[in-house]
């Protein structure tokens, strides 16, 4: 398991071994390396499905997402900020998979929980460069891959991360808020 799994979520810089694995996701990874190596700081184009697959989600509830996997989960994979979406580095198969999951378990169609995309083989995603830029549409990595085997969630497991940030943003309550003027009544002493 791959340092990424402690990492706290603030920017970080894609290591030479990291940059290694993203590469190994392209037919020819020297080409992908070397063009990386020529201009890190460029967005990269890569292919999904036979190294990784990425969720992509709205920013805000693909932070929830990730959050969920670090609080009450194994930690997640990559993570990258890539134009006000979250890309979330998943396991091989989980594009095929996740939306049947989520159809399974009702999910989005009370808008519970946003349109994910999944992307998987055939696809390809663009993510930040090693480093990033201060551009806002370059995108940044908030756990970047660190090693060449780094550890990836299942749909299983992003499953019950998005319920579990669905079920975090719905926060229902029986007592008001203390500035709401409405009348409470106490019914546990019957008579």
């Amino acid at each position: 398991m791959s340092s990424t799994r402690n990492a706290p979520f603030s920017p970080a810089s894609l290591t030479a071994d990291g940059a290694a694995w993203l590469a190994s996701a392209e037919p020819y990874p020297r080409s992908a390396q070397a063009l990386r190596d020529e201009r890190p700081a460029a967005p990269v184009v890569l292919s999904c499905g036979s190294v990784f697959d990425v969720v992509s989600a709205p920013a805000t509830f693909g932070r929830r997402m990730a959050d969920q996997l670090w609080e009450e989960g194994p930690g997640s994979g990559p993570v990258a900020m890539f134009r006000g979406r979250m890309l979330l580095f998943a396991a091989p198969g989980t594009a095929q998979r996740l939306p049947s999951l989520l159809r399974w378990e009702e999910l989005g169609r009370a808008g519970d929980v946003p349109a994910l995309l999944c992307h998987g083989t055939g696809d390809a995603v663009t993510v930040p460069g090693r480093s990033g830029s201060d551009a806002p549409s370059s995108g940044r990595w908030l756990v970047a891959p660190d090693t060449r085997h780094p550890w990836l969630p299942g749909p299983e497991v992003l499953l019950w991360a998005a319920v579990r940030a669905a079920r975090a943003a719905v926060r229902i309550s029986i007592f008001p808020h203390p500035d709401q003027d409405a009348k409470v009544y106490d019914v546990s002493r019957r008579r």
